[in-house]
């Protein structure tokens, strides 16, 4: 890794990991750079408020600074005000984990959460908002990607890579022909489905949201929990009111600049 701000994007990143922190040591060896550049790098970063020592010659960690400033722009492009009650309210239906995740380029993004599971065995992450969503082993990823042609997802995929950088379940895929499997069965089916893929006893189910009259995605809509509870049949129960909440963020899109946005660029990477 080199260039000051490739890398100090990645100390940032590699920070976001580890809410409790780090050693200057682990820093500079996870991102391939010398220790005294990592030093250098988060010396300037701490005063600028975006990481603090934990203690004196201690590890690095993020402050709040970094998470306000996304959260300041969420709350101004109108995503949360207009996809929050509609995640509300299909978390209690379904009783379990609701999030939207958006496409940012060629990522597609965790943004909002609902939690619909009061009591008893759940999924509940707490860590994934803003996390880049893996493509070929989450529902929300096949979701999006059997929208698009089977040329352009194996692109996508390739571009971010078959395998995780993080552990994922014993049933994600190892090849592309078992991705490209899986989206002809999301596409018969109607939604994606993913057991024991993104996290081992976790299972999900996604739809895309597209904008109004777009056949351009601009973001997923999923409901995930424990494979216990979440079965194939659950998901086949629970699929009109996904696709319905789905459709109905698609549809309110149009009142925020920032899905506009999104569906624009998403229309120009489908051409």
């Amino acid at each position: 890794m080199s260039g000051v701000m490739q890398r100090t994007l990645g100390i940032l990143e590699r920070l976001s990991q580890d809410p409790d922190g780090l050693q200057v040591s682990t820093i500079a060896q996870d991102l391939n750079m010398p220790a005294s550049a990592a030093h250098r790098l988060l010396k300037d970063l701490s005063q600028m408020g975006y990481v603090r020592q934990v203690r004196a010659q201690g590890d690095y960690a993020l402050t709040i600074k970094l998470a306000a400033l996304g959260l300041s722009f969420l709350g101004k492009t109108g995503v949360t005000d207009i996809a929050q009650p509609i995640l509300d309210r299909l978390a209690r239906q379904s009783r379990e984990l609701v999030r939207l995740s958006v496409l940012d380029g060629r990522s597609l993004v965790w943004v909002a959460v609902a939690q619909g599971a009061t009591s008893g065995l759940r999924y509940d992450p707490g860590r994934e908002q803003g996390v880049v969503v893996h493509l070929a082993s989450s529902a929300g990823g096949r979701a999006l990607l059997a929208t698009l042609s089977d040329e352009r997802a194996l692109e996508m995929i390739s571009d971010q890579g078959l395998q995780s950088q993080v552990p994922v379940g014993p049933k994600a895929p190892t090849r592309m022909t078992e991705v490209l499997a899986l989206l002809q069965e999301t596409r018969d089916r109607g939604y994606s489905i993913a057991i024991d893929s993104y996290i081992d006893g976790m299972a999900a189910m996604a739809m895309p949201v597209r904008g109004p009259g777009s056949a351009a995605a601009i973001g997923c809509l999923s409901i995930a929990g424990p494979a216990v509870r979440v079965t194939p049949e659950r998901m086949q129960e629970l699929a009109p009111a996904l696709r319905e909440a789905a459709d109905e963020i698609g549809q309110a899109s149009a009142a925020s600049s920032f899905f506009r946005h999104l569906q624009s660029t998403s229309a120009e990477g489908r051409g």
